[in-house]
């Protein structure tokens, strides 16, 4: 969930102009920290799916949040 809501946020925040480069970093910031919680959830649901307490769909989640995260930190980045 934390990396869902950091991955909205990372798609909300547009720049107001071409000098909010802040904006454009905060952005940059939550994508990232985004596909890591992304990467941390996939390992341990990885686990979990080994153990064979979890479904394989369960492994569906933490990849669509990464590719997410991915796409808005290469082609929908915000451009100043």
């Amino acid at each position: 969930m934390v990396a869902g809501y950091l991955e909205l946020l990372a798609y909300a925040v547009e720049p107001a102009g071409p000098w909010d480069s802040e904006a454009v970093a905060h952005s940059h910031f939550a994508a990232g920290l985004a596909l890591a919680l992304a990467v941390v959830t996939a390992l341990l649901s990885w686990v979990f799916v080994k153990a064979e307490w979890l479904c394989r769909w369960w492994l569906a989640v933490p990849a669509a949040l990464a590719l997410g995260a991915i796409v808005r930190l290469t082609f929908l980045a915000p451009d100043l």
